[in-house]
């Protein structure tokens, strides 16, 4: 099944819902960046978590930027999404090994201390940016965290990424629910009953689960209501123009520098690690532009 959201209402639209399949996108992840499992794991969740904060968006040229700054041997995850569900990122570093912490990967010890950013970009004169302390690096109870203190909007997150033994990506996704200022106490009382007993995202994910089906398993008995679901997928707008424009917008001394080493150069994407190369006619033609 490929990757998608779907977006639903909850107890008289007193509560949005989102859930997400993610396996190939954050397979194309891995392969691209070639990581280890416990930084596929770290960058799974912010691409799942980060494709559905860009559907929540409302113009077509949104975008929301979710960042990760830690002080674990990860040290960071930049992810990017736009409104049509189409996300991007990277790791700071691509293999970071530790041993397991209650049999799982250890996502957060390889994030540790730090900080978690939001920056979204709906077209305004300036950026809406949040920021807030981590608190597990784990990622999905950041994000909780997150929604609570910067956008005051009580929230459960849940992501999860589980990995074969051959280090290829057996399931990945999320949800995220967020309860209006309206949401009636027992209405509360329900939702956080039924998180007490909830499987994990992958356990559910691996017992074959759709996103409506764990919808339906954390806002049960709340009259859920499915709305839209959205194709996602990693998508990463680079190009060869764009790094012409870059090599281009060099100053003269440095073009004259790169061209008098005499070699080609490879230009990579940091979002999706896609390579440019580029010969030396092709330097001089930019230094005359």
């Amino acid at each position: 099944m490929s990757d998608y959201i779907v977006r639903g209402t909850a107890a008289n639209d007193s509560i949005r819902a989102f859930a997400i399949t993610s396996h190939d996108m954050v397979e194309e992840a891995r392969q691209r960046h070639n990581t280890s499992p416990i930084v596929t794991a770290a960058l799974g969740r912010m691409l799942s978590a980060g494709s559905m904060m860009g559907v929540m968006l409302k113009g077509d040229d949104d975008l929301v930027t979710l960042q990760i700054q830690g002080s674990g041997p990860l040290k960071g995850i930049t992810v990017t999404a736009n409104s049509k569900g189409e996300v991007k990122g990277f790791p700071n570093v691509a293999v970071v090994d530790l041993p397991p912490k209650n049999g799982k990967l250890d996502v957060g010890g390889a994030i540790d201390l730090g900080i978690m950013r939001v920056i979204k970009d709906m077209g305004l004169k300036e950026p809406y940016v949040g920021t807030v302390e981590l608190q597990t690096g784990e990622i999905a109870e950041d994000l909780t965290y997150y929604y609570a203190v910067s956008e005051q909007i009580p929230s459960s997150v849940g992501l999860g990424v589980l990995m074969n033994k051959d280090n290829t990506v057996n399931c990945a996704g999320g949800f995220i629910i967020q309860l209006m200022p309206f949401t009636p106490e027992k209405v509360i009382e329900k939702i956080e009953e039924n998180l007490k007993t909830l499987p994990s995202v992958t356990e559910m994910l691996s017992s074959g689960k759709t996103p409506e089906q764990m919808l339906e398993t954390v806002l049960a008995g709340l009259d859920l209501q499915f709305m839209e679901t959205y194709p996602v997928g990693f998508k990463c707008d680079c190009s060869r123009d764009r790094v012409v424009k870059s090599l281009a917008s060099l100053g003269k001394e440095d073009m004259d520098e790169i061209i008098a080493d005499g070699k080609p150069v490879e230009v990579k994407c940091q979002f999706c690690n896609e390579a440019y190369e580029f010969s030396i006619e092709d330097l001089k033609t930019f230094r005359r532009k």
